[in-house]
């Protein structure tokens, strides 16, 4: 089942390698925290584009600091 992201959901981190936003997505979902992934690499070129996580709003703060801790 894949969530909607409405307005209610802020980008908190983004890269163009995929393991490292699963990484992120995992980490996030293991402290409590609703994550979810948009692909906006080119399907053709996948060196073009960023891969964007997403959380709701109200983990935006905690998100960002766990982010930020392990420096990725």
């Amino acid at each position: 089942m894949q969530k909607e992201i409405g307005e209610d959901w802020v980008k908190v981190y983004s890269s163009n390698q995929v393991f490292k936003v699963e990484l992120m997505k995992g980490i996030l979902e293991n402290n409590g925290m609703d994550a979810v992934i948009i692909n906006r690499q080119d399907s053709s070129y996948l060196s073009f584009g960023e891969i964007e996580l997403y959380t709701l709003k109200i983990y935006a703060n905690k998100a960002m600091g766990i982010i930020t801790l392990l420096n990725v």
